[in-house]
């Protein structure tokens, strides 16, 4: 199957079908293998007789529907909350990433998978093909065991360099599946803003992302089995055998089991085993004590399909669903996304609520924290026009105190540069919500994602109340001044550092190069693309 067909040239307008026609003449055709019709799985329904079945059989009975959910709010019990499900597992473990790192915490992870396939659990892994054709030979390996299965969500031909397919499958190789999500025995699942490598679970020495996912145990849990199994059976999900036509013979993939199984050995020492064995979430899973918050859940997500559908095809996005409970804020809205890019239709949303009288905040990156500074470019124009409304700005400071850079230089875990990564919301202090999904027309429009709206005064005061007490410790509050001489508005950031007040008339601790470049790119036709 060729990427680069009608299709793709009758969506592109005129001007830019004559800026890619060179690219499209010297590219090759990328082709996709034929997909062939394979069988149906889904999550294991019979697994009352499971560790986790048992633990949760009885409590079931008087919960009346609810779910049960732990907050995970750094790196160590993330890991632990993973790994210590996986232990659990007897029946599948399905996962679905949008990127999985052979990294520190990686390949922790990852061996754990292994053991619970060696004991008969059936894993299903899938993956958005962001990242994964340097890993395609890892993930084959992984493939071969008898009891794993991995398979690819879009992907790229693996014939052609993918910055050609970029740029000739534009409006389709562009448009990603983001989500991420781990579900155990179809009654246990981890959601949220983590994928699985070091710098997501505070391992990283160059970057340290501030995340948020939740554990639930119960109906939310099967809610997110079955959208893992949309995902799993549809017809843009290819096993990774048939991309890569590679398949080790017996020899070799026991040399490169061993080469991988050598490599975590060398990690025993590692905090996040230490943890794995020592923690208090770890013992509660394995001696089944899920005394978590109950609460009414559900489950969102977009249909698998958006990626195949134009992206003016409002009807399938999974903001549709989460509108409302923004729109029911009555006295206060938290929104926590690092990439921030609220469009006209966004503003005019919080315009709205600020006339109703609802306090509006937002915490986002600074432009020194972000990892991805183009998104900073599109939410920079929006800056002024939510501040004279009343919005309140947060931007994350990239500084990390000294006692923490010391904590990680003597080996332990700790921050290097800190950038936020986690996604969530929260309405009048009862409504809760995190997941994948950004607040920019990259999640809403081009992505797919997935998340829980959690019906908890509980964990949505948790979280609220860590806003309140963070962000005047760890982020910039932005201002709207008038200069005095020339009456021009411009931002200032105030906030802390090393315990200190302090006040920045530019983007702090961003470079003139940088500011720059984010000037200049301003004036760019690509929001929609961020």
């Amino acid at each position: 199957m060729c990427l680069v067909g009608a299709g793709v040239v009758k969506m592109m307008t005129p001007f830019r079908l004559l800026v890619l026609l060179p690219v499209l003449l010297l590219a090759a055709c990328a082709n996709l293998p034929d997909r062939p019709q394979l069988a149906r799985t889904t999550a294991f329904t019979d697994t009352a007789d499971t560790p986790l079945g048992r633990a949760w059989q009885d409590d079931e009975r008087r919960h009346g529907g609810r779910s049960a959910f732990y907050l995970l709010g750094n790196g160590l019990d993330a890991f632990v909350a993973r790994a210590a499900l996986v232990r659990l597992a007897r029946r599948g473990i399905d996962m679905q990433y949008y990127m999985i790192h052979g990294d520190h915490v990686g390949s922790l992870l990852m061996n754990e998978v292994l053991r619970a396939a060696d004991r008969g659990v059936r894993v299903r892994i899938l993956l958005d093909d962001i990242d994964e054709g340097k890993r395609d030979r890892y993930l084959a390996v992984f493939d071969h065991h008898p009891n794993i299965e991995v398979r690819i969500f879009n992907p790229f031909g693996r014939n052609v360099s993918r910055i050609w397919q970029y740029l000739t499958g534009f409006g389709r190789q562009t448009r990603r599946a983001h989500n991420k999500l781990l579900v155990v025995d179809n009654l246990a699942a981890v959601v949220g803003g983590r994928n699985i490598g070091d710098e997501y679970f505070e391992r990283d020495p160059d970057l340290a992302f501030q995340d948020l996912d939740l554990l639930a145990v119960g109906p939310a849990a099967r809610a997110v089995s079955d959208s893992f199994d949309r995902y799993w059976n549809h017809r843009l999900s290819y096993p990774i055998s048939l991309l890569v036509g590679w398949r080790p013979d017996e020899a070799t993939y026991q040399r490169l089991l061993r080469a991988f199984r050598g490599r975590v050995a060398s990690h025993r020492d590692s905090p996040y085993l230490e943890r794995l064995r020592n923690s208090p979430l770890g013992k509660k899973l394995r001696q089944g004590h899920i005394d978590f918050t109950l609460a009414g859940a559900r489950v969102v997500a977009d249909d698998p399909d958006k990626l195949l559908k134009s992206t003016r095809d409002a009807g399938s996005r999974m903001m549709n669903e989460l509108a409302p409970y923004l729109s029911a804020a009555r006295e206060e809205l938290i929104v926590i996304s690092p990439y921030f890019v609220p469009g006209r239709r966004g503003v005019e949303f919080f315009r709205k609520l600020r006339k109703r009288g609802v306090r509006v905040r937002v915490l986002t990156n600074s432009l020194a924290s972000t990892d991805v500074s183009v998104v900073h470019a599109g939410y920079s124009r929006y800056r002024r026009a939510l501040l004279r409304m009343g919005v309140e700005l947060w931007e994350l400071n990239r500084i990390t105190p000294r006692k923490a850079r010391k904590k990680f230089r003597e080996g332990k875990v700790g921050k290097a540069k800190t950038s936020l990564h986690a996604k969530a919301f929260v309405v009048d202090r009862k409504t809760l919500f995190i997941g994948s999904m950004n607040f920019d027309a990259r999640s809403v429009v081009q992505n797919t994602e997935i998340g829980m709206v959690i019906d908890s005064p509980e964990l949505a005061r948790r979280v609220a109340a860590a806003f309140d007490k963070l962000a005047p410790q760890a982020a910039f509050r932005l201002e709207l001044v008038k200069d005095k001489n020339t009456g021009i508005e411009k931002i200032r950031w105030r906030g802390r550092e090393e315990g200190r007040p302090v006040t920045y008339d530019s983007e702090p601790h961003a470079g003139l190069l940088r500011r720059l470049g984010i000037f200049l790119i301003r004036w760019l036709p690509i929001e929609s693309q961020i």
